[in-house]
């Protein structure tokens, strides 16, 4: 089974598109118009970053991160 890994996903002016990011994953990200195509893109890099990792012979990586809470 595939670990779950969080995934953030904002708005970058900087860019003008979605931002979907892994930060579990060391250089995992994806970008595209809509937050829907953001977060596909990323599950694509995602299973490549993951069957790289595999192919070199590494396990795959725990998951870790966990987002702050909002302050009430």
């Amino acid at each position: 089974m595939t670990p779950r890994y969080h995934i953030n996903l904002f708005w970058s002016d900087e860019d003008e598109a979605w931002i979907a990011d892994v930060p579990d994953l060391t250089y995992c990200s994806a970008h595209g118009p809509t937050p829907g195509k953001a977060l596909h893109e990323v599950q694509v890099a995602m299973q490549a970053w993951l069957k790289a990792q595999r192919e070199a012979g590494r396990p795959d990586p725990e998951p870790r991160y966990r987002p702050v809470p909002a302050a009430a």
